[in-house]
C-alpha cells in the first residue's frame, strides 16, 4: 500500500527558535499581568474617599458641643438674601397687600410678564386669564377668572402673595418664578384685565378714565373674557329707543 502521509522533520535550529519564542510569550504575558495588578492596586488606594473630613450634621469631636456644622453668625447674611426691600419680597405693606409696584412697568417688563405668565400660567388660566386653561378642558378644577369684579379690584400685592404661597388649590410657584418675574406677571395680569374690559376706541381717540362704549351694558360684562353682550333696543311709550 502506497504511503499517504509521510513524517516531517523539523529543523533543529527552527524547533530552537520556536521553543524560545513560547518561553518569551509567556514571560511578556506575566509581565503584562503583573503590570495589570499594580496598576489595579495603585488605582484602588482609598486616600481620597477615607480623608478626614465632616459631613453636613454631623458629630464632630473637634468641638466642644459636638456639632460638626457649625451656627452662622448674629447678623450673618447670605449672598444675595438681604433683601432690604421689603414690599419688593413680600407685595406688603404694614401686613397688608400693596398695590403699587416696586419698579417702573416699561415694556421690557410686560414682555417679560407676558413670556413667564405664558409659561406658567395659561395651562390653568388661559391665555386671556379667563380660567379655561387647557388642564381645565381636561378636567381639572377651573380657577377664577381674573376679570370678574373681585380679581379687577385686588391688590397687586394680593397676586404676589398668592404666586409666593399658594391659595386654595393653586400651589405656590416661588421656587419656579423669581421675585422680579412674578411682578412682571402681575403687570401683565393688570394689561389682560384692561384689555378684556376696555371699551371699543378709535384710533387716536382720547381714553377716557371709565370705559363704557356706546350701546354695551357694563353692568354685565361677566368675566370679560368673552365680547360684552350688546343691549337690544327696547322702544318707549313715545316710540324712542332707550
Amino acid at each position: 500500500m502506497q504511503q499517504i502521509f509521510r513524517r516531517c522533520r523539523i529543523n533543529p535550529q527552527a524547533k530552537l527558535d520556536l521553543h524560545r519564542g513560547v518561553v518569551v510569550g509567556r514571560k511578556m504575558a506575566s509581565l503584562g499581568a503583573v503590570a495589570v495588578l499594580l496598576m489595579a492596586a495603585v488605582g484602588c488606594r482609598q486616600d481620597m474617599h477615607n480623608q478626614p473630613r465632616l459631613k453636613p450634621l454631623r458629630m464632630s469631636d473637634f468641638y466642644a458641643d459636638k456639632r460638626g456644622s457649625r451656627p452662622v453668625l448674629e447678623g450673618t447674611v447670605a449672598r444675595g438674601q438681604l433683601k432690604e426691600d421689603t414690599y419688593l419680597y413680600t407685595g406688603k405693606v404694614n401686613n397688608q397687600p400693596g398695590n403699587v409696584f416696586p419698579m417702573p412697568v416699561t415694556d421690557k417688563v410686560l414682555a417679560r410678564g407676558r413670556e413667564r405668565f405664558n409659561i406658567y400660567c395659561t395651562p390653568c388660566h388661559s391665555h386671556v386669564g379667563d380660567g379655561n386653561g387647557m388642564i381645565v378642558q381636561r378636567g381639572l378644577r377651573k380657577p377664577p377668572s381674573f376679570h370678574i369684579d373681585r380679581l379687577r379690584a385686588a391688590p397687586a400685592g394680593h397676586f404676589f402673595d398668592v404666586m409666593t404661597n399658594g391659595f386654595g388649590a393653586m400651589p405656590d410657584y416661588a421656587a419656579q418664578i423669581s421675585v422680579e418675574d412674578r411682578w412682571a406677571i402681575i403687570a401683565y395680569i393688570r394689561a389682560l384685565q384692561l384689555s378684556q374690559n376696555a371699551g371699543q376706541v378709535i384710533a387716536g381717540q382720547q381714553v377716557s378714565d371709565k370705559p363704557v362704549a356706546e350701546g354695551i351694558d357694563v353692568s354685565s360684562i361677566g368675566s370679560g373674557a368673552t365680547l360684552p353682550a350688546r343691549r337690544t333696543p327696547v322702544k318707549t311709550e313715545g316710540g324712542q329707543h332707550e
